[in-house]
């Protein structure tokens, strides 16, 4: 991940159990290049789908640019993702089991170009959740017990 983050979908990372992940490209319109370097992106409730051989993410919002005029941008729609040929037949053999999803986890800039990091995902179910904030406190107790005696 670059230090030019833009957004980042922390639901996905609480909801879902990120088995894999992958950097992809993205392509915008201009307006939306804008609205992007201004942060003006919201990933959360966003996935991504394999269609014909493409991948597109479906759901992200970018907001319309301001000074763009009269040719302003459609805020939710559709945009082509960047991959190379055998990664998009491995995400799409992992996305054909049972449970898997394909969400977007963050998007940045790297060498001034947007990219997209996508995570491939198994749902986590409530109880798994309370096991993961169980777990955490009882490393957080652990470790503060360890900090104390030392």
């Amino acid at each position: 991940m670059s230090d030019a983050t833009i957004a980042q979908n922390r639901r996905a990372r609480h909801d879902y159990e990120i088995l894999a992940r992958f950097e992809a490209g993205i392509v915008l319109t201009g307006s939306e290049v804008k609205s992007v370097r201004a942060h003006k992106v919201q990933l959360q409730g966003a996935y991504a789908r394999i269609k014909d051989g493409e991948v597109w993410l479906v759901g992200a919002h970018i907001a319309p640019y301001a000074n763009a005029g009269y040719t302003s941008h459609d805020p939710t729609r559709d945009r082509k993702l960047l991959l190379h040929k055998k990664e998009i037949r491995r995400i799409a053999q992992m996305v054909e089991q049972r449970g898997l999803t394909l969400i977007p986890l963050s998007m940045y800039f790297k060498r001034g170009r947007a990219k997209v990091e996508l995570g491939v995902g198994r749902g986590l179910k409530r109880y798994d959740k309370r096991e993961m904030v169980k777990q955490r406190d009882q490393q957080r107790a652990l470790a503060e017990a360890m900090k104390r005696r030392g």
